[in-house]
């Protein structure tokens, strides 16, 4: 019997007299939940779970291609976006989870939209990105055929404590795979995890160029650098909070041994994971430029333009690609789409909601740039450029978002010193601005609730009112300026 056929199996165990009746009433709820804006995108599905706990594999069982899983600290909703597009563009019907609730219930109410009345889901394979602690409960009822995993930083550090413990987490996607784990190869935690893989289950990775690494530091780069980085007035921040900087910093505890891989990846308990030798990459990405990459794939670099801003947008791109690659193979559809046509695929893809997403206010382009980490904060900053433009900083500490905003203090803020900060808002708007004053940063506005603080924004600078917007915002933050944006002009439906 397949994996797929067991987990229908045990799927149709679980299932309650009442299931036939699950999809319609999950429809109902998830409809007037809309037209309420009552419990947001998950709602639905934490409904149906209580009810039906059996739905999700039920439904996801009936897919020939299996699910790919994506998941890890950064950018798990524009990959995933990506991938969808690309096998999308190969004829695949795909279904997904597009809004970035990527919790189990999410997935569940994706499912509520997707399926008919009776339960089907017309689909061939399934993209989904599942948050690091829920990625274990995710694959306990389901296991996928495909598995991304991309990387782990400090992050929610209140929910998930240390990033070794992070790893740990996505260790269980790792074994729980059945076709192809597709691992960074630049994040040695990451790396790591080969040796978790099940001996039948092949392991992919995508890495960067000798010339790229600098570029796109590690966390463990991040946190060597801090002393070198820090201005005087963040070294007297760091002098006044020297006990908890000295526990946080102290290294972290490997992620446990296991027998040996047949991945080639040696670890010894009490190390930090380095690999013995460094793993050929699936997808390189060789070179970067303006909206602009080369990837190297089967020893030939090739180039395309993306519609994707931001660095780290590339490196996601090779990681897409690979496992794109990884699903051709599974299929037997390699032949169908070679690289050309996948980086023409690739180059179409638009930024999802809220990660670069950029929304015409009176002629004015206002984009909007997802910050919920240092890692990824410091890399936003350095993606894009301060000058020219005004900016806002809109700072939630909703459970979404993570209730520990001690992280702003490893983001060097330095770079926005010349042009300023138009506007900091959010629950922890004062917090934020503190944060700014240390780095020498002028702000011109400080408003804790977001819709009075676009209004400010938007209507600001009068000298100059055709400048480019930017707000750099967390999660729930995130979703609060699109709402008000969408009374002020037209918001793409995002199904929040």
């Amino acid at each position: 019997m397949s994996v797929q056929d067991h987990q229908h199996e045990r799927a149709n165990t679980d299932k309650p007299w009442y299931s036939p009746t699950i999809p319609l009433v999950g429809k109902g709820i998830r409809l007037l939940s809309r037209l309420t804006r009552h419990g947001g995108s998950a709602f639905p599905g934490k409904v149906i779970e209580a009810l039906d706990p059996g739905f999700l594999a039920r439904s996801l069982a009936q897919l020939p291609l299996g699910v790919v899983l994506v998941s890890g600290t950064n950018g798990k909703t524009t990959t995933t976006r990506m991938i969808a597009s690309m096998l999308g563009d190969q004829g695949l019907k795909v279904f997904t989870n597009p809004t970035g609730s990527n919790f189990t219930r999410g997935v569940v109410s994706a499912l509520l939209g997707s399926v008919n009345a009776a339960g089907r889901l017309n689909a061939d394979i399934a993209v989904l990105e599942l948050d690091e602690a829920y990625a274990v409960h995710f694959v306990k009822q389901v296991k996928p055929r495909f598995s991304l995993l991309l990387n782990v930083m400090r992050d929610q550090l209140d929910r998930f404590g240390e990033i070794d413990n992070t790893a740990r987490l996505l260790s269980h996607v790792a074994e729980s795979t059945t076709g192809t784990v597709v691992l960074n190869r630049e994040d040695r935690r990451i790396a790591a995890l080969a040796q978790c893989v099940p001996e039948d289950t092949s392991v992919r990775y995508f890495g960067l160029s000798d010339a790229l690494k600098d570029a796109f530091p590690s966390d463990d780069d991040m946190h060597a650098d801090d002393t070198s980085m820090q201005t005087p007035a963040r070294a007297e921040h760091a002098e006044d909070d020297d006990d908890s900087a000295q526990s946080s910093e102290q290294h972290p505890t490997a992620v446990g041994s296991r027998q040996s891989s047949p991945h080639s990846i040696e670890v010894s308990a009490g190390s930090l994971l380095l690999p013995m030798g460094t793993p050929v990459a699936d997808v390189t990405l060789v070179s970067v430029g303006k909206q602009y990459a080369q990837f190297e794939m089967d020893g030939v670099t090739r180039g395309t333009s993306v519609k994707l801003e931001g660095l780290y947008n590339l490196f996601n791109a090779a990681a897409a690609l690979t496992v794109v690659r990884a699903v051709q193979r599974s299929s037997g559809t390699e032949h169908e789409a070679d690289d050309d046509s996948l980086l023409s695929s690739l180059s179409g893809v638009t930024p999802a909601f809220g990660r670069g997403e950029v929304i015409d206010y009176r002629g004015v382009p206002v984009e909007l740039v997802l910050v919920k980490n240092p890692m990824g904060f410091r890399l936003a900053l350095q993606s894009f450029d301060p000058q020219g433009c005004d900016t806002m900083v809109v700072i939630n500490d909703e459970f979404a978002d993570g209730r520990d905003m001690s992280w702003l203090w490893d983001v060097d803020f330095t770079s926005l010193r010349a042009e300023g900060v138009a506007m900091v808002s959010g629950v922890r708007a004062w917090d934020m601005a503190l944060r700014l004053e240390y780095d020498e940063v002028p702000v011109s506005g400080v408003e804790t609730n977001p819709a009075h603080a676009l209004d400010a924004f938007l209507a600001g600078n009068q000298d100059t009112p055709q400048r480019p917007k930017r707000i750099y915002c967390t999660y729930t933050a995130m979703l609060k300026i699109r709402a008000a944006l969408a009374h002020l002009t037209k918001v793409a439906d995002a199904g929040v």
